[in-house]
């Protein structure tokens, strides 16, 4: 008894399934006219490719937005945050004529400029992603925390205080209108 062999037997397969399809395409009707596509079908494809790519750009942009808000709201406490504790040594040392007074209110101020340049850069960096509620909130802070630095530098032993309390209620204002527009974590 003689096996087919698999090498010949793919041939003949091969070339019946040629042959078939030469026949049917020689059948084949050839169909007169001009090939346009269904307007109903495609006005339907252009309106709903138009509402992805809307959807795609409103997706990015509520990413962007968030992004934004996290990257200014998770910072915001904690670069403030030391503002306000070198400020509260200045006015400790301050309020007990402490020796290292001058040194003291030198560094109060430079960490609030600091903070606000810190503020301001996120500001920057967030340009159009953050709600403008928000921006607005956080560059009231670093015009008071400006505000607060320069007052600072102003204070001796003798000069009023009055001025600098202003200017100290004006930044914990602007701190709390940031902590409240920010979401709670």
């Amino acid at each position: 008894m003689k096996t087919l062999d698999p090498r010949g037997f793919g041939l003949v397969c091969a070339t019946g399934a040629v042959v078939v399809g030469m026949v049917v395409a020689g059948c084949a009707n050839r169909v007169e006219g001009t090939a346009n596509p269904n307007t109903a079908d495609l006005a339907a494809y252009k309106t709903e490719a138009a509402a992805s790519s809307a959807a795609a750009t409103s997706s990015k942009r509520a990413a962007a937005q968030d992004r934004a808000i996290t990257d200014n709201c998770a910072q915001f406490p904690t670069t403030t945050g030391v503002g306000v504790s070198k400020y509260n040594e200045f006015i400790d040392a301050h309020d007990a004529n402490a020796p290292d007074y001058a040194a003291k209110r030198e560094l109060a101020a430079s960490t609030l400029d600091d903070a606000a340049n810190k503020v301001e850069t996120g500001v920057s960096t967030g340009k159009d992603a953050l709600p403008p509620e928000l921006a607005a909130k956080l560059t009231d802070y670093v015009t008071a925390a400006r505000a607060l630095s320069a007052e600072t530098r102003k204070m001796t032993y003798t000069a009023p205080v009055g001025p600098l309390n202003d200017a100290s209620r004006r930044v914990n204002d602007a701190r709390n209108a940031v902590r409240d527009a920010c979401p709670k974590r």
